[in-house]
């Protein structure tokens, strides 16, 4: 986790697209997006924004009020396109995207 602290200093927002469900499973997209302006794993920052999608599914408690709660949380997102925005600028990882595994590519 420090190490999103380090690379994200101005923090790693996470924003809700669309909600398909509601409870006792709300399932809705996201967007998880922030500026690179620090080191990530001895890279240095490229100031660029960094986001990837997914879609999630909150399981919640039987009962919807005040002490509702989220019992599970299941994320489901392409990692490889949102590691290799790390390691290059935004147009460099779309070009290793569309190429096959980012990973293979990072220098």
């Amino acid at each position: 986790m420090l190490m999103f602290l380090t690379a994200f200093p101005r923090g790693f927002a996470i924003e809700v697209l669309d909600v398909y469900n509601g409870p006792p499973r709300v399932a809705f997209k996201f967007r998880h997006w922030g500026y690179m302006e620090g080191p990530f794993k001895g890279h240095p920052p490229h100031g660029q924004r960094v986001e990837f999608f997914g879609v999630c599914v909150f399981h919640i408690s039987s009962t919807v009020d005040e002490d509702t709660w989220v019992e599970k949380a299941e994320y489901f997102y392409e990692c490889g396109n949102f590691l290799v925005s790390f390691f290059s600028t935004p147009a460099s990882a779309a070009v290793a995207s569309a190429l096959g595994c980012p990973l293979m590519r990072v220098n």
